[in-house]
């Protein structure tokens, strides 16, 4: 091919491509998303039963019964919980934010949610007050989580339409649990190695 062959074919090339581009602007389509829409179709069994597939221990009860549930899934050892939980704990869960040092020898932390998804069984942390920093629901072995019925949605865009600008989440679906190339479940890799729910129907 002489060198003029070969710059026609380049110049042909890139006005196809110039063509194809038009002016360089993507087209904007509006799509409807109503079609996950299910607000109001909200089932608290049905986040039950899904935290319970990750392996989760859940309890439901009334607010009168929170102290009562939570006192059921302590552990031995030290139980801290933040500042700002709004809902009782046992008085041998300290409120404290201990230093990052101090996590790990820690045998739970207690705390609350700000959003939890019943399509998924997840919950989401945004790590403000009742929720402690990030460090704080990763580092321990233990994982008390206190969920309010009126903080469950039905799937994960009402979650984000409730979260709104959050700029920190984190997202909790059952214990930190990994596999190997041959399966092999480890749990609390990389996270809490046990997760207990207490679902307060309110």
């Amino acid at each position: 091919m002489s060198a003029d062959t070969s710059d026609e074919a380049r110049t042909e090339i890139l006005d196809r491509i110039r063509r194809a581009l038009g002016d360089g602007s993507r087209p904007q389509y509006d799509v409807p998303r109503t079609y996950r829409d299910r607000t109001g179709s909200v089932d608290v069994a049905r986040f039950v039963e899904r935290v319970g597939d990750y392996r989760a221990e859940v309890r439901r009860c009334t607010p009168d019964e929170v102290e009562a549930a939570v006192a059921g899934l302590l552990p031995d050892g030290d139980v801290v919980a933040p500042d700002g939980l709004g809902w009782p704990v046992p008085a041998r869960v300290r409120v404290a934010d201990p230093a990052t040092a101090e996590l790990d020898a820690l045998a739970g932390v207690v705390t609350g949610a700000t959003v939890a998804i019943a399509e998924t069984g997840t919950i989401v942390l945004t790590h403000g007050p009742g929720e402690g920093r990030r460090a704080m629901t990763l580092v321990p072995d233990l994982h008390i989580c206190i969920v309010g019925s009126d903080q469950i949605v039905a799937d994960v865009p009402a979650a984000f339409a409730r979260l709104g600008a959050a700029p920190l989440t984190t997202w909790v679906s059952g214990p930190s649990a990994t596999s190997d190339i041959e399966l092999q479940r480890v749990e609390g890799v990389h996270g809490p190695r046990t997760l207990r729910v207490v679902v307060v129907d309110v």
